[in-house]
């Protein structure tokens, strides 16, 4: 079509301009629905509870809404839904930059990748950091001395790293002073001048206290905190660690109040040696554990930096705001089916994002097994670029802010972590805490909660306690010693429980050829016990239990043919066949010489010794599952 055979009857510009509706002053999406109410909202809630049976059909308004509610480690009552009233006569966020600092520092591009390295081999800790620096890792986490490379070969390992554009953050535990003393030096050799050196050193005698048990006084960073307020202004020289308190199971609000406890201890220290509050708040670094429960994860790092900020003002200073390392806990990671730890590092680093950390770090997926590897530690990496590069989450400040349920659940745990500041202090602060045991004591409440979460599954490990594989090669690694040895707060890994379970099951594999193995008496054709044979399965293999199946049957005395003479067996059907065959086929079993009998779903039935069920204990399960299977040898 040529500009000539163009029609001459086109509508003007300008006419269409005049012609188009004014743009609204504010844009409502859904306008053209009626608002609905809170009422009418849990009115339509609660009718579907009903339907489901989850509530009763004289049940009050909101029933269903309180079925829906959960509470968090710290016993926050969670909502399914927020609306604007809820945050209604809460603190005011501010703006980021400025007093509370809820919403950040202000002048965050990008948060700092920051990668941990823990190779004892200095030439092959050397590679790796230069290979992540490569890569886009803008800042490198170097474990020196016990469970890294030797102090000695701290200038090795950094000769060609450029001290005044990478931050390097040292974790020496007991050596930090020697270390920190050895990289300054390193530091001088390189001729890099005192105004443009990186970096933290890294000293945090209570964090060290808190993972092993002792450590030196509060007042030994003194001397190297003061020499670097006075010579190294862009580098931070203590580090004030929560992440101890995490590992232990604690909550949020625990973390909370532990990390502004400690951060007082040092302030304290740091101005009775003569340093303004400013100067002195400027030397902290704040570590915080991010997790796979991504909202909790975005309020904590909201609420740590509001409750810093409150700190300060008390102490006189309006800034600068708390300096936030976010570490994607090591905790959460499974030996079993690692490969999953790449989502859950996904997600917790989102989190860490979103949440406004200034530096992040995200495990390799393979780190609660040993030693990472080139690839792990690329995959690691390119996590955090997919979340920078391809997500831009960095390019939005505080992009929860203003989220009702963010903003509450922000409040709710400033106000636990303030909470549990008070019972620190009034105990004689964050040492006498860790000394006396209130930490570890608090932290052991939430972590008994934790663990019964894991033992029922309500808290699900997939690939661990849900849809385990008997099959999966195993990944190996080298192991890694421990930097600390554990004699303070405990190390909780969830998974722990179940994977010992499934070392269990591999040494007897090793030495007899064959898993601990039960046997499945399906009653009924594959339709009536499809579904609990899968939970039955589901649940056993999660302790590294195989199974055999009985199949379709017909009586019990199917049932017994089938049987594989394993001492525990699974009756697995619907409820109406347990009514007609439980019995009969349990007491044929018994007979035929199993010694111990189960049943998928809650029963009761005679004859049967118990139950696997949503809810039940399976930890339990899989413990009486091998002592009748040992017993029976």
């Amino acid at each position: 079509m040529t500009p000539q055979d163009a029609p001459t009857d086109q509508v003007d510009e300008q006419e269409l301009e005049a012609a188009a509706p004014e743009p609204p002053e504010h844009l409502v999406l859904a306008a053209e629905f009626a608002e609905a109410s809170r009422d009418e909202w849990a009115a339509a809630v609660d009718g579907v509870l009903r339907k489901s049976g989850r509530i009763t059909d004289d049940a009050a308004l909101g029933a269903g809404v309180d079925k829906l509610t959960w509470s968090t480690a710290d016993g926050l009552r969670v909502r399914p839904l927020y609306s604007a009233e809820d945050v209604e006569g809460l603190p005011a966020t501010g703006v980021p930059g400025a007093l509370p600092f809820t919403r950040g520092s202000g002048d965050r591009e990008r948060w700092d990748v920051r990668q941990h390295h823990a190779a004892e081999n200095g030439t092959t800790a050397r590679a790796a950091v230069l290979a992540d620096l490569e890569n886009g890792v803008a800042s490198v986490w170097l474990a020196v001395g016990a469970g890294g490379v030797p102090v000695t070969e701290l200038p090795a390992v950094l000769d060609e790293v450029l001290l005044d554009l990478a931050p390097v953050v040292l974790d020496a535990g007991v050596e930090a002073t020697e270390a920190a003393e050895a990289f300054l030096a390193l530091a001088e050799a390189k001729g890099v001048a005192k105004t443009a050196l990186l970096g933290t050193l890294g000293l945090d005698p209570i964090g060290l206290r808190a993972r092993s048990g002792a450590g030196p006084e509060v007042a030994s960073v003194v001397p190297l905190a003061t020499r670097v307020a006075e010579e190294y202004p862009l580098v931070k020289a203590v580090v004030v660690d929560a992440t101890p308190v995490q590992e232990a199971g604690g909550s949020e609000g625990q973390e909370l109040g532990f990390s502004l406890a400690a951060g007082v201890a040092y302030l304290r220290a740091l101005t009775e040696a003569g340093l303004s509050v400013e100067r002195a708040a400027g030397l902290l670094e704040f570590r915080y554990a991010a997790t796979a429960e991504q909202f909790p994860t975005i309020a904590k790092l909201r609420a740590a930096r509001r409750l810093w900020g409150r700190v300060l003002e008390a102490s006189g200073a309006s800034g600068p705001g708390q300096t936030q390392h976010a570490v994607v806990s090591p905790t959460l990671f499974t030996r079993r089916d690692p490969w999953v730890n790449m989502l859950r590092g996904t997600v917790a680093g989102f989190a860490a994002g979103v949440g406004g950390a200034d530096a992040v770090t995200v495990p390799p997926f393979d780190i609660a097994i040993g030693e990472a590897e080139g690839f792990s530690r690329r995959v690691a990496r390119n996590t955090q670029s997919l979340l920078i590069e391809e997500s831009h989450l960095s390019r939005v400040l505080d992009p929860a802010g203003g989220s009702w349920y963010v903003e509450h659940l922000t409040d709710d745990l400033a106000k636990a972590g303030w909470a549990f500041f008070q019972e620190i202090e009034a105990a004689g602060g964050a040492v006498a805490a860790l000394d006396n045991g209130l930490v570890a004591t608090a932290a052991a409440e939430v972590r008994s909660a934790r663990e019964k979460g894991v033992a029922t599954r309500r808290t699900p490990l997939t690939g661990v306690s849900e849809f385990p594989n008997l099959d999966e090669k195993p990944v190996e690694r080298t192991p890694l010693p421990s930097p600390v040895e554990r004699g303070g707060l405990p190390l909780y890994r969830p998974a722990g429980a179940y994977e010992g379970y499934r070392d269990r099951s591999d040494a007897v594999l090793a030495e007899t050829g064959s898993r601990p193995t039960a046997f499945l008496a399906t009653l009924g054709p594959l339709a009536a016990y499809t579904a609990r044979a899968g939970f039955a399965r589901n649940l056993l293999q999660a302790g590294g239990i195989a199974d055999d199946e009985a199949g379709a049957t017909e009586s019990a005395e199917d049932v017994v043919k089938a049987w594989n003479g394993s001492p525990v067996v699974v009756l697995c059907s619907t409820d109406a066949l347990y009514a007609e065959r439980a019995e009969a086929t349990a007491a044929a079993l018994r007979e035929a010489g199993a010694a111990r009998i189960l049943l998928a779903g809650k029963g009761p039935v005679d004859g049967v010794d118990g139950y696997l069920y949503a809810g039940c204990d399976a930890l339990a399960v899989i413990e009486d599952v091998y002592e009748a299977l040992e017993g029976a040898q």
